[in-house]
């Protein structure tokens, strides 16, 4: 299972005890909020796109949405999702609990400007009834990503 993917994966450093996980589900932005009992605009939502043949991930905060002209003006290609199959087999973890750990090689991680707004955020871990709390700055290192992007709309 992913979760236990990622639970390894921080154990590595000594972090499998602060990943959390649920009762209750927490597979969309409003209900890791109400599980976690936070602003849905501190869920650090994972998503999932197909560029060039390849997967990529951009984590952005929960009341971001992509913003397509940007999008576009970024990775030079329309955005375009991964399905659920997809999501699973390239990335490692099933829709509603993809994350930026412990993905699949080849998987390029991109953190979205909508983050920086926030002390901590909540990204899932693998399955869709975990989370844990990060800094940016562990978001930044946990996450192995690329590059900060500015990719969406409809948050202040």
């Amino acid at each position: 299972m992913a979760i236990e993917k990622v639970k390894e994966y921080f154990a590595e450093f000594g972090m499998a005890d602060r990943v959390r996980e649920f009762e209750v589900s927490s597979a969309t932005v409003e209900l890791a909020a109400q599980a976690l009992n936070c602003e849905p605009c501190r869920i650090a939502k994972t998503l999932s796109f197909m560029v060039d043949g390849h997967a990529i991930l951009i984590v952005a905060a929960g009341d971001a949405k992509i913003d397509n002209p940007k999008y576009k003006a970024q990775f030079g290609a329309k955005a375009k999702m991964l399905t659920p199959d997809e999501a699973q087999t390239l990335v490692g973890h099933g829709v509603g609990g993809v994350c930026p750990f412990a993905v699949n090689e080849g998987v390029t991680v991109y953190l979205d400007e909508s983050l920086k707004r926030f002390e901590t955020v909540f990204p899932a871990c693998g399955s869709s009834n975990s989370a844990i709390e990060l800094t940016t700055g562990e978001l930044e290192k946990y996450s192995g990503y690329t590059a900060w992007v500015d990719v969406c709309k409809g948050w202040s």
